[in-house]
């Protein structure tokens, strides 16, 4: 979100943007497909099902660059068609949605561990 925000007012330019943002990429989708997999072994179905389609939109969004561009940030398209507001959107609600697992996993760990 910060470099997005940078990015929209001029302090940093779209290439070092994008390149700082698509060095993040690969490894956000392994680790939530990793977490939603672990989800489903541990049989902990609400929060599998929680996770699936943000995995699944993850993978997605990886698979559907289009050849020729940087990564799922591209320095030449994030200014148009307004990418970087649906970017801007996209990061805030990832950023909702890892604050409420983040809470979640929490409750689950502290009352599974809770004597009874």
């Amino acid at each position: 979100i910060i470099t997005l925000s940078d990015l929209e007012c001029d302090y940093i330019n779209a290439r070092s943007c994008c390149s700082k943002l698509n060095k993040w990429v690969v490894p956000e989708v392994i680790g939530h497909a990793v977490v939603t997999v672990l989800m489903l072994i541990s049989l902990h179905w609400f929060i599998f099902l929680l996770n699936l389609p943000v995995a699944t939109w993850n993978i997605y969004r990886y698979i559907m660059v289009p050849s020729g561009n940087m990564g799922v940030f591209d320095p030449t398209e994030i200014h148009n068609r307004g990418q970087l507001k649906s970017h801007m959107k996209e990061a805030m609600i990832k950023l909702g949605f890892h604050l409420l697992c983040f809470f979640m996993y929490l409750y689950r760990s502290v009352s599974e561990t809770a004597p009874k």
